[in-house]
Formats: C-alpha cells, structure tokens, sequence
C-alpha cells in the first residue's frame, strides 16, 4: 500500500503576531496539534476538524481546528490538495462567543 505524502504546512505572515498574544506555555500545544491534525488528510472533517459553515471565514479561511484545553484555541486555514499544502492563515483564543485574534476580537 502507498503511503501519503504528508502535506506541507504554510503560515500567513500574520500568525506570528496572532501567536505573540497567546501565553507561550500553550504555544507548543498549539505547534503539535497542527503537525498532528493537518500533517495528512486536512480535508477531513472530524470532531475538532471541520469546514466553515460561512464561507469564507476568519482571515479567508475555508477550515477550522479546534485544539488546547476545552478546545479554546482556533486555527483557521486553507486546504490546497493539488499542491498538497495547508495555509495557516490565522490563530485565535476562543472565549464563549467571542474570537481573539492577534489580542483583537474579531466578529464570527
């Protein structure tokens, strides 16, 4: 059986300033579940994995990760499956019905 080519991971120049307004002990969290869940098979949805239903959301974004402790963190990316990269295009800290990216809130 052929194994996948996993897919090349791709930040916004952006994402580092949404990063610098997270607390560092979660960046490393953050760094591995995006290794992890956008490695391989980006574009499928699972239960912290999921397409936008408003298109396009955050930033362009197309998909949305859910990660950290009860799923606070977001990372809205892009899928682009003949190159197979994934552009990260932002990072946020959800709280309740509000969405912080870069330490400003931001409408979803």
């Amino acid at each position: 059986m052929a194994t996948r080519r996993p897919y090349g991971l791709l930040y916004a120049p952006d994402v580092r300033q949404h990063v610098a307004a997270i607390e560092t002990k979660y960046h490393g969290l953050i760094r591995k579940a995006i290794a992890e869940q956008l490695g391989n098979a980006p574009d499928r949805q699972t239960r912290n994995r999921k397409p936008l239903e408003y298109v396009p959301g955050p930033f362009g974004s197309t998909w949305e990760l859910r990660c950290g402790p009860d799923n606070r963190f977001r990372v809205f990316y892009e899928v682009a499956s003949d190159a197979q990269e994934v552009w990260i295009l932002a990072i946020g800290v959800k709280d309740r019905s509000r969405l912080l990216v870069g330490g400003k809130e931001f409408l979803i």
